[in-house]
């Protein structure tokens, strides 16, 4: 599960990144349409829940292989 979650993170940043940079492109070139300005908002809206995920995931796996910092052993 985690695999798929860090693929789909992965990929739909790649598009967010694309479409955020086509935006910029074409502000430079011509007029957009208003819609146009919307597109990254759906994969915005994969990215911050799959991210939010991620970031906890360290804190809530429990696993017994952390740093000996981290478990209050320095």
């Amino acid at each position: 599960m985690n695999s798929v979650i860090r693929t789909v993170h992965r990929w739909t940043s790649l598009a967010f990144s694309l479409i955020v940079a086509s935006i910029f492109a074409g502000m430079a070139v011509t007029t957009l349409p208003e819609w146009f300005y919307y597109l990254p908002l759906p994969p915005l809206a994969v990215l911050i829940p799959t991210g939010i995920y991620m970031f906890f995931l360290p804190y809530f796996s429990g696993r017994s292989n952390a740093l000996p910092a981290a478990r209050g052993r320095a």
